[in-house]
């Protein structure tokens, strides 16, 4: 297959590789992914319920840049990250506003006793639903905005003979269910299938690099032939688009 404008293909390709991720940012895509916005405000949700809450975990910090611009913060606020190249990033941002970060392992068991904050928050981070309602207090409350199984399958049907993807069946429905089972009461679900358009294929292979789980074992080589294809769509109509998908769920622990 004959690629369309080779050079800008390659350069678009060695600068993705090239760029540095860090944490959780994706400044680096801004103008180049754009997408849109859930229609809640997970951001504001979470404040909502500062005012009733003196301890806060926040489950999977990554660089701790969420968490760092939901201030002024409970008193007593933790943060959790398994990864551990955001670690550091993660201490250096949030130490300074009294937020103690735990490195943890990748596992469901988390190192809190029973009852241990008031508010657990959790941002696009796996999570144990027994875990959760055990290190909440009586009446403590669970916000969690994720990422559904079928986040932008759009690339791996153009880049995939068969879809490797791990998490076709993640969902509202499975994680309302979890959180039931573990005698949860949900409040608030919601979930939203979002417009997300790739501008230049550097986006697409900036965030296959960022998102490694979305395509099993991906490389600019071994899947050169499908990046061509999807460079020249892209160059032909000048983006090409995807379909994010989101759902919150905000539930509580019964009280006493």
């Amino acid at each position: 297959m004959s690629t369309l404008h080779p050079e800008r293909f390659n350069h678009l390709v060695a600068q993705a590789l090239e760029a540095g991720f860090e944490g959780w940012d994706f400044g680096w895509l801004e103008g180049r992914l754009i997408q849109e916005e859930p229609p809640w405000q997970y951001s504001e949700i979470v404040r909502s319920h500062f005012a009733s809450t003196h301890s806060l975990l926040d489950l999977g910090t990554g660089g701790g840049e969420l968490l760092a611009n939901l201030g002024p913060l409970p008193p007593d606020t933790h943060a959790t990250e398994s990864y551990p190249p955001n670690q550091a990033p993660a201490r250096q941002r949030l130490a300074p506003l009294g937020v103690t970060v735990h490195a943890i392992e990748d596992k469901p068991d988390l190192p809190f006793a029973d009852g241990r904050f008031d508010l657990v928050i959790n941002r696009h981070e796996s999570y144990a639903p027994e875990e959760i309602h055990r290190i909440l207090s009586p009446g403590g409350v669970f916000i969690t905005q994720q990422v559904s199984g079928l986040d932008n399958l759009e690339l791996n049907q153009m880049l995939e003979d068969q879809i490797s993807y791990p998490f076709l069946e993640w969902g509202l429905g499975v994680a309302l269910t979890g959180l039931y089972e573990a005698g949860f009461r949900v409040s608030r679900a919601e979930k939203a299938a979002l417009r997300a358009s790739f501008q230049d294929i550097g986006a697409v292979v900036y965030y296959l690099k960022a998102i490694p789980w979305q395509i099993e074992a991906f490389d600019p080589q071994t899947h050169h032939d499908k990046l061509v294809r999807l460079h020249n769509l892209i160059e032909r109509q000048g983006k090409f688009i995807a379909t994010a998908h989101r759902f919150l769920i905000v539930a509580q622990k019964e009280g006493d």
